[in-house]
C-alpha cells in the first residue's frame, strides 16, 4: 500500500515536469484561442441535435463508472485467474483514474469555468470564468474530468498493451467518445481538448513508470 501511495505521489508531480509540462501549457492556450475565437459557443450551437444527442449522451455515463468499475474488476479477474498482467494493469489504471480526477479537480477549484446552460443556448456563456478558490465548485469546469481520466486511462493502456493494436486503438476510441460525448453536453469543447491534453500527459507518465519485463 505505501509504495503504491508513493508512485501515486510521486507520478502526480511528473505529470508536471520535462516535456508533460507542454501538455498543460498547450492546454491552456488551446482553451485560450477556442474561447476567444468563439469556437467553444459554435461547436455548443450547432451540437444541439437529437439524434446526435442520443448517440453522445451515454459517454456522460460510461466515462463516470467504467473508471470507477474496471480496475477492482480486472484486479479480481487477475486474481482469480491468476493473470499478473491483469493485476498489473488494474493497478495501472487505477492510479492513472485516480490521477487523473485529482488533477482535474484541482484546475476547477481555480478556473470555476461556467458549464454549458443546455436549456438556454440563446446567451453565449462560453467566455463565463469565476477565477478563485473554490467560487464554481469542482464538479463542472475546466478541464474535464471525464476525458482527462478516459485519455490517462487509454494511454497508460498503450503502454501495458504495446504491441496489441486492437487493445490500443480500442482505448483511443474509448477516450475519443467520452470526451466528444461530453463536449456537446456538460462541457465545452476546449474543455475536452484540454482534458485530452492533460489526462495524456498523466498516461505518459503512469505508463512509463511500470516494471518492464
Amino acid at each position: 500500500m505505501i509504495p503504491m501511495v508513493r508512485s501515486f505521489f510521486r507520478n502526480t508531480s511528473h505529470s508536471f515536469t520535462g516535456r508533460n509540462f507542454f501538455f498543460h501549457i498547450f492546454a491552456i492556450c488551446s482553451t485560450y484561442v477556442l474561447v476567444a475565437s468563439g469556437f467553444d459557443w459554435f461547436y455548443f450551437t450547432h451540437t444541439q441535435i437529437p439524434l446526435l444527442q442520443i448517440i453522445l449522451v451515454p459517454a456522460i455515463v460510461v466515462g463516470g463508472l467504467l473508471p470507477i468499475f474496471l480496475p477492482p474488476t480486472l484486479y479480481i479477474l487477475g486474481f482469480l485467474g491468476k493473470r499478473p498482467i491483469l493485476k498489473i494493469t488494474a493497478v495501472a489504471l487505477f492510479q492513472a483514474a485516480a490521477i487523473g480526477s485529482f488533477v482535474s479537480s484541482f484546475y476547477k477549484a481555480f478556473t470555476g469555468r461556467v458549464q454549458p446552460d443546455l436549456l438556454n443556448s440563446a446567451i453565449d456563456i462560453s467566455q463565463n470564468f469565476q477565477f478563485g478558490f473554490l467560487k464554481h465548485g469542482i464538479f463542472w469546469g475546466w478541464p474535464s474530468s471525464h476525458t482527462t481520466i478516459a485519455f490517462a486511462m487509454a494511454i497508460t493502456l498503450i503502454y501495458v498493451f504495446p504491441k496489441n493494436k486492437i487493445v490500443s486503438y480500442g482505448a483511443l476510441l474509448y477516450a475519443f467518445y467520452i470526451g466528444i460525448g461530453i463536449s456537446a453536453n456538460i462541457h465545452w469543447f476546449s474543455e475536452f481538448i484540454a482534458g485530452a491534453l492533460i489526462g495524456t500527459a498523466i498516461g505518459i507518465t503512469v505508463g512509463k513508470s511500470l516494471p518492464r519485463s
